[in-house]
């Protein structure tokens, strides 16, 4: 079994005040005629959510010193994202002592045998500046892994860029690749640093909702926005935040419309290695997509290990040259230790990956079934760590409303969804959950809920 550990949910007071010094400045100011990506301090459509986050700790933000108070600068293709729905619910979550079912990362750490390699690497004396796009033996093992994985053999040489986590992977992509103006489609929901870069670099964002039960692709809409002004396709499978697995038909009218139009494809399978009822498939491995595609990946969320940032991006090197000209001068090379142990995580025998699904399948079920016992109307997750829920059968007519309501009356953080989409409304009766936590921890959330949770 993966091991877990204790996971302290206490927080020192000095950390807190700190925390709420930093969530008072950013509510100090705010453009008003933005349209708001995350939640802002400042925003009127959500008054009791940002009056609960103002009131944290009142003895210690009593003891908050006034300064003299500078209005927020920010370049303007940046103003419109404002602090992220996950500090605010870990805010709220710290206040009520709530279980966070919301922030994907484990409460349980990763394998012993990847970080005695940490551990010995740095003792070896491995703690300077690596190569640019990789230790020589890292880059192996991760060509080594895909080819694997999907059946293509890469020149480690040539073709893959070791990044600080697959974020930076997404923004080397991105900024090495996209000029301004370019036409970037995104299917919503979409993880959030997407839009946030894609606006960094001037893209014109061009959006197709993918809508429940089966968030499956709409073809026609695909086929209608797609078009030789379309400079890329960003996409992600196993997909964050709905669990969707991108089918071998749907994959393959991307690579067709693709082809046809000369498109590029960055595609996002950070969890690959999560996939539960049916085998994942790289969209690089179809028929004459890898010379237009960046698959892009992490080691975090198989190995447990999210805080390292070790990721990676793999591509032809008519398209590496531009990732790797970005990476230059966003981070410039990663952790070297790290980069050694990741070489070691890599390495493991197929077995580990056998357990880890084990392991997942069983944390699923616990969630899911208990989620269906609650009263949600519970979406299919065929992969990642996520699973998505219909929270209108419990009375409240957001999912803000509901995530808030959940998290004071209940005990228990979710993530509302609206904030990965274009159009909040199009999220606004969803709720993620994530089951990346030991069985202890999710069966007491399932038990709060049962037991304060009541259909309207």
């Amino acid at each position: 079994m993966l091991k877990p550990s204790a996971f302290g949910s206490s927080f020192s007071s000095s950390a807190l005040l700190s925390f709420s010094k930093h969530l008072h400045t950013i509510s100090i100011t705010d453009s008003a005629n933005t349209r708001r990506r995350g939640i802002s301090t400042t925003c009127p459509r959500y008054p009791s959510l940002m009056a609960s986050l103002s009131t944290v700790s009142t003895n210690q933000s009593d003891t908050i010193q006034k300064t003299n108070l500078q209005p927020q600068q920010v370049a303007k293709r940046l103003e419109k994202f404002k602090t992220t729905i996950f500090t605010q619910m870990s805010m709220l979550a710290i206040k009520h002592g709530a279980i966070n079912l919301g922030q994907g990362f484990p409460n349980f750490d990763g394998p012993d045998f990847v970080k005695d390699a940490a551990i010995q690497a740095i003792r070896d004396g491995k703690n300077q500046y690596a190569r640019g796009h990789g230790v020589p033996e890292f880059n192996s093992a991760i060509a080594s892994r895909f080819k694997k994985d999907s059946g293509l053999e890469v020149d480690p040489e040539k073709e893959v860029t070791v990044t600080s986590g697959c974020t930076e992977a997404i923004a080397a992509t991105i900024l090495g690749l996209i000029n301004p103006g370019d036409e970037v489609i995104l299917f919503a929901p979409f993880y959030d640093s997407y839009e946030a870069t894609l606006s960094m670099a001037g893209a014109k964002i061009k959006c197709i909702t993918l809508r429940p039960p089966d968030f499956a692709i709409p073809v026609e809409e695909l086929k209608s926005t797609i078009s030789k002004n379309t400079r890329a396709i960003l996409m992600n499978t196993p997909h964050n935040p709905t669990g969707k697995m991108f089918t071998r038909e749907e994959l393959n009218v991307i690579a067709s419309l693709c082809i046809e139009n000369d498109v590029l494809v960055f595609s996002d399978e950070v969890y690959d290695k999560l996939a539960f009822e049916m085998d994942h498939i790289s969209i690089a491995s179809l028929p004459g997509m890898y010379e237009r595609t960046v698959t892009m990946n992490s080691l975090g969320k198989t190995f447990s290990l999210t805080g390292w940032k070790i990721g990676w991006a793999i591509a032809p090197p008519h398209l590496t040259w531009g990732v790797r000209q970005a990476h230059s001068f966003l981070t410039f090379a990663t952790s070297t230790p790290m980069q050694w142990a990741a070489t070691a995580a890599l390495r493991a025998p197929e077995t580990y990956y056998e357990e880890l699904k084990r392991d997942y399948s069983a944390k699923k079920a616990i969630l899911v079934e208990g989620l269906n016992a609650v009263g949600f109307k519970v979406f299919p997750s065929s992969g990642t760590y996520f699973v998505v829920v219909d929270h209108t059968p419990f009375g409240h007519e957001t999912d803000i409303a509901f995530c808030e309501y959940l998290i004071k009356e209940v005990g228990v953080v979710a993530i509302p969804t609206s904030v990965f989409y274009l159009n909040p409304e199009d999220g606004k009766n969803l709720v993620r959950f994530t089951f990346c936590k030991d069985e202890g921890t999710l069966r007491s959330a399932v038990d709060r809920m049962k037991e304060k949770l009541r259909r309207k």
